[in-house]
């Protein structure tokens, strides 16, 4: 599977966090890259959008419930940059949960919208990802 590029990309903690949720990457997205369980399916969505951003595989890795996580590592796509996030819509029932969210991406000249409907399943406490539907823009 390729997605995003190859070396991690650091930050501060004090910078805005890359998910756009206008709190501090060292209280927002940095926890959960770190090892913390995200507390929400949200939460959790975020992480992993700034894990694309940041070229963090091994959160991605982590983060994918192990029944649908591919067999071969996350390969990140060098050329793909991730440029915005959208959260359309967000829900838990029980130990389920669904994030519709538009990731803006591009690559080169070309630019485009991944908009997707994720599920997450909460397994040992933690939230894990799913899998998506991507929904046509």
């Amino acid at each position: 599977m390729s997605f995003g590029a190859a070396s991690a990309v650091r930050a501060d903690d004090g910078e805005p966090c890359p998910c756009g949720s206008g709190a501090a990457f060292g209280s927002c997205c940095g926890p959960l890259l770190a090892g913390d369980p995200a507390p929400t399916p949200e939460r959790l969505m975020r992480s992993r959008y700034t894990a694309f951003r940041m070229r963090d595989a091994g959160h991605l890795e982590r983060t994918w419930h192990p029944r649908t996580r591919p067999p071969d590592p996350v390969q990140l796509d060098p050329d793909v940059q991730w440029t915005g996030l959208q959260i359309v819509d967000a829900s838990i029932a029980g130990d389920e949960g669904r994030v519709e969210f538009r990731a803006s991406w591009r690559s080169g000249t070309s630019r485009g919208v991944l908009h997707e409907r994720s599920r997450f399943a909460r397994r040992g406490g933690r939230w894990l990802y799913l899998d998506g539907d991507v929904a046509a823009e």
